[in-house]
């Protein structure tokens, strides 16, 4: 006997030549069309991407090495490392990276880099502070450069429509670096979701434990002497000018801006939101189709200036109804589609806490959501966990537990208690439909092969998060920091990207860089 399923998604009629409606597609050419999709991509690679260039090597440049560079390197290194560039000479990263890529040449200058090995190099991964991200991605792209670049994509809204628009124009294959979306569990929470597992969502609850770095804090005043290994100059790049510091702290060898600790400066990261939301609120972007909000409502926890981010926010998203259309058969071999509607829904983002300064990131990770929300969270696990993602649908729930999204629990209206999304019964009824990440290795190779296939078969759709799509989800994310910086409510016009009842919001926009950085 077939479980009785909470309300679907709202179809509307598609007029196009190669759309069908569900009841177009019976059930034996479904098994059909996904039996073949299945057995294209049971040998490693999907059949059609049998080509010259698939055993060939890439030839890889890597820009900013410390911190997630490292691992962004380190998940190409099945490819030929070709370059390595870092304004800092005199880091451990320095020392671990060059030892293990000798053949690499190493630079200081990313503009020099692409200069002098022009054809030598087929891609870059960046792995920069935010405030490089779209400086780096337009000079790579602008010379038909495949790009791998770290999440946020952009630090303002106008350079993700920027390198958006760049991605199509020039159709280059591009990956942002949120690796959760490689994950099966995230791909299944996508399409149950989308196929009305818990009918239409009104409320999305988002939470993080950070920030985990200092923010808070005013500009140092003075200036210290910058380490010779260091360009400042190019740390620095399109952000304003200001004198280096050194850590307070005469045992750390690192200064108040680098490594890390940028993200919690306004001229150089993005904060809490920026860190992690590109992971955390990716699952409900892609599965209840985000686009522009209408509405951003930033309330900060402590203080708020304007050199960082505060240690906690509680941000609202007001999100319109939309309309979109969704495969329903794999993308790449089929055309089938069905076009959806989904209701207006609230998205709550919640970072840090109440002020501690004795506490890692100087708050209490106390900022999570209404207890009356999070119960049967607390049932499931004893406690909110420090990150996680909630949606609240008129059938049911569906919970995620950690920063990636990559598993799920559900809770169906008549459901006691949340199950694990490979115990409930429910999801029986649902058909994968969205291609899976099928390199079975850890996350962040898988994010990165799926590029590299993409890049040797010239393929950008391939590639689950290319900046066609997380432009998107970047840009929701930065208007929250926007709303942080002019303290008062957004009223957002998506498509002319003004904020219509806030001027003052035009600068953190679209920024004003530093003479000599500009995008390419």
């Amino acid at each position: 006997m077939l479980l009785q399923m909470p309300k679907q998604s709202k179809e509307i009629p598609v007029n196009s030549p190669v759309s069908v409606s569900p009841s177009c597609v019976n059930r034996r050419d479904f098994i059909k069309t996904t039996s073949l999709a299945a057995g294209a991509l049971a040998f490693g690679v999907p059949t059609l991407l049998h080509g010259k260039n698939l055993n060939s090597k890439v030839n890889i440049a890597c820009i900013g090495i410390g911190g997630k560079g490292k691992s962004d390197t380190d998940a190409c290194a099945g490819e030929n490392i070709v370059a390595l560039c870092d304004v800092d000479s005199g880091s451990e990263a320095y020392e671990t990276q060059t030892k293990k890529y000798p053949s690499a040449k190493f630079y200081k200058d990313f503009r020099q880099m692409l200069d002098q090995m022009g054809s030598g190099i087929d891609a870059v991964t960046i792995s920069t502070p935010d405030h490089f991200h779209a400086i780096v991605a337009s000079a790579a792209m602008k010379m038909h450069k495949a790009v791998f670049c770290q999440k946020p994509l952009t630090q303002t809204v106008y350079e993700a429509r920027y390198l958006r628009k760049m991605a199509k124009e020039k159709k280059i294959v591009t990956q942002m670096g949120n690796q959760g979306s490689a994950a099966d569990g995230l791909r299944r929470a996508v399409e149950t979701i989308q196929d009305g597992l818990i009918g239409q969502v009104h409320q999305v609850h988002v939470w993080t434990n950070r920030p985990i770095w200092p923010q808070g804090m005013d500009r140092p005043s003075g200036e210290d002497p910058i380490p010779d290994t260091l360009d400042w100059d190019k740390w620095i790049g399109p952000a304003p000018m200001r004198p280096y510091k050194g850590s307070p702290d005469p045992k750390d060898k690192n200064g108040m801006y680098n490594p890390f600790v940028w993200r919690g400066w306004q001229d150089f990261g993005t904060g809490a939101l920026g860190d992690m939301a590109c992971h955390t609120v990716n699952m409900p972007f892609r599965a209840l189709n985000l686009g522009y909000p209408t509405e951003i409502e930033a309330t900060p926890f402590g203080q708020m200036n304007k050199e960082s981010f505060p240690i906690g926010s509680k941000i609202r998203f007001q999100f319109p109804e939309r309309k979109t259309s969704i495969s329903v058969a794999h993308p790449h071999l089929f055309h089938h589609h069905r076009a959806i509607e989904q209701d207006a829904l609230t998205l709550w983002w919640y970072d840090g806490g109440q002020p501690d300064p004795t506490a890692r990131g100087g708050h209490d990770t106390s900022n999570k959501p209404p207890i009356e929300v999070t119960a049967d969270i607390v049932a499931l696990l004893g406690e909110i966990p420090q990150s996680g993602c909630l949606l609240i649908g008129d059938g049911g729930s569906v919970f995620s537990p950690d920063d990636y999204g990559s598993s799920f629990f559900v809770k169906l209206k008549d459901d006691t208690k949340f199950l694990h999304y490979t115990k409930h019964p429910a999801l029986a009824q649902f058909d994968e439909r969205i291609p899976r990440n099928h390199y079975g290795l850890d996350g962040k190779s898988n994010h990165a092969q799926e590029w590299l296939t993409a890049i040797k078969e010239n393929k950008p759709e391939l590639c689950y998060s290319r900046f066609e799509i997380t432009s998107r989800l970047t840009e929701i994310m930065l208007l929250g920091c926007v709303a942080l910086r002019v303290g008062k409510k957004i009223e957002w016009d998506g498509p002319k990207m003004v904020a219509r009842n806030c001027p003052e919001a035009a600068p953190f926009i679209k920024r004003e860089n530093r003479s000599g950085w500009i995008l390419s």
